[in-house]
């Protein structure tokens, strides 16, 4: 008898569980049609508390749906706090943004780096400039007006034996006198050393107009990496994304079988996918901070960078070497030191020509009263260093020698950006054949039907993606390495 009751017992309560079960299952049902985000919104983390049954409830996609008799309120599930913001402002949304656009809204952002090229272009333009009017002559003016308290003279006494002595004052400078004179200067054989200072001149504006171009493309440079990491991060998290679902599925049909099958080593998994996801979220949040911070946005603008058309170069490696040759700025300082150092040398050889110069003038004064009030002049003067114990010919030496380091200087670094053009040309045709082998892929993943299932589908082609663009910004990195060797031309 007892054991019959006990037996009674038994099926009463299994019924009673198996009512629970489809109750919960039902509002589980309800709950998730009621949650369910819309399309392409990407599911986050819920705010602290907010737990709803859906992600425990939901059916997995493709298989016959199973339900959970354990259900975990406590576990966190994925919220998006975009499309909460977007309910409270409507219109709102991620700034869309191109890689051409994104460029050139660094260019025109006030940048530190730009201004200061701008202002070592402008300031050795100016110095070039003021050399050049040293060739000219130059007009100054004097004007003098002077009160002395004393009689500025003396005084001759002449002695008369009949009629007395008499005195006359004789003033040397007039006790109030005024002076203006107007002088006129034009410089001869320093002329020859003028023209080597503005050949000095003329190179410090060529090598900084050389080297005024490389802010620019280092910008450029980095809102391109900035840009792809971006996209790479994007895709990085899809992946996250649709694994963290696949395994919340896994675990739900392990929770739903009798008895519960690996929990524990289901939880764990999930533990690493969340884990993963998380790392992945950060990681499109610094790179989309990066990015903000090169185009002049605040760190908090959501980007949406669109994919770039795919990229393509047509450049030879003789092309390239002959290019960098003349325009890369590390040879164009090269050389310009070399021409410096040589109108260095030939000034060292003119400090044994005189210095001579035509001067002319005009002069209105009433200080001395023996001299006109008002008269012109006009002559040449001329100075010479008849002797300093050697030093301009130990000069001259030095001159000669810095000027042949010049030159070998310039052989130097002729080779190392010919080694370092080369080098750059084969990493920037093996990125080209990486590229294209990335492209064939992608082509290839998207003819064939796969019969996966929408998680893994979905990580499938978000992996493909991130290995295409990872691909594509080294072969846009190495063409811009190139560029920056070929250099914008400061000639």
């Amino acid at each position: 008898m007892t054991h019959w009751i006990n037996a009674q017992l038994r099926i009463a309560t299994t019924g009673v569980r198996v009512f629970v079960v489809v109750c919960l299952c039902v509002l589980g049902v309800a709950v998730a049609a009621q949650e369910q985000p819309a399309t392409g919104v990407t599911v986050g983390p819920h705010p602290s508390g907010v737990t709803p049954l859906a992600q425990y409830l939901t059916p997995v996609t493709g298989r016959k749906a199973d339900f959970s008799a354990s259900i975990q309120l406590a576990t966190p599930v994925r919220w998006n706090p975009a499309a909460e913001a977007a309910k409270l402002a409507p219109g709102s949304g991620p700034r869309r943004i191109t890689l051409d656009e994104a460029q050139q809204q660094a260019a025109t952002a006030n940048n530190p780096m730009f201004r200061l090229a701008t202002l070592g272009v402008e300031a050795a333009k100016q110095h070039r400039l003021g050399v050049q009017s040293d060739f000219f002559p130059k007009i100054s003016s004097t004007f003098a007006n002077l009160h002395f308290n004393k009689f500025m003279g003396d005084t001759l006494l002449v002695k008369r034996p009949v009629l007395g002595d008499i005195t006359f004052a004789v003033p040397l400078v007039s006790k109030d006198e005024t002076l203006v004179a107007v002088t006129v200067t034009q410089p001869i054989t320093p002329l020859f050393k003028l023209h080597q200072v503005l050949r000095i001149a003329r190179a410090d504006e060529r090598v900084a107009r050389a080297k005024a171009g490389e802010p620019a493309s280092e910008v450029a440079s980095n809102v391109e990496q900035s840009f792809f990491d971006l996209l790479v991060a994007q895709r990085q998290r899809e992946i996250a994304e649709a694994k963290l679902k696949k395994v919340e599925n896994k675990r739900l049909l392990a929770s739903t079988s009798t008895p519960p099958a690996g929990l524990v080593e289901h939880e764990m998994e999930w533990i690493e996918a969340d884990k993963a996801f998380v790392l992945a979220s950060s990681q499109v949040k610094e790179a989309t901070v990066a990015l903000n911070a090169l185009l002049g946005w605040p760190a908090d603008t959501e980007l949406e960078p669109v994919m770039p058309a795919p990229f393509s170069e047509n450049i030879s490696a003789s092309e390239a070497a002959e290019k960098a040759l003349q325009n890369n700025p590390e040879v164009v300082e090269a050389e310009q030191t070399l021409v410096k150092a040589q109108a260095v040398s030939k000034l060292s050889k003119l400090d044994y020509v005189p210095d001579v110069a035509v001067i002319g003038g005009y002069a209105y004064q009433n200080a001395v009263p023996l001299l006109p009030n008002d008269f012109s002049y006009v002559g040449v003067m001329a100075s010479y260093n008849l002797f300093d114990f050697g030093k301009r010919e130990r000069t001259m030496k030095e001159r000669n020698a810095q000027a042949a380091m010049a030159e070998t200087g310039l052989q130097l670094v002729k080779a190392k950006v010919a080694a370092s053009v080369a080098k750059a040309y084969f990493d920037l045709d093996r990125s080209r054949q990486l590229t294209q082998l990335a492209r064939r892929m992608n082509s290839a993943s998207q003819a064939i039907e796969v019969n996966y299932e929408p998680e893994e589908a979905k990580a499938a082609r978000a992996r493909i993606e991130a290995e295409v663009l990872q691909a594509e910004l080294e072969y846009r990195q190495a063409f811009s390495r190139l560029q920056q060797l070929i250099g914008t031309g400061g000639k």
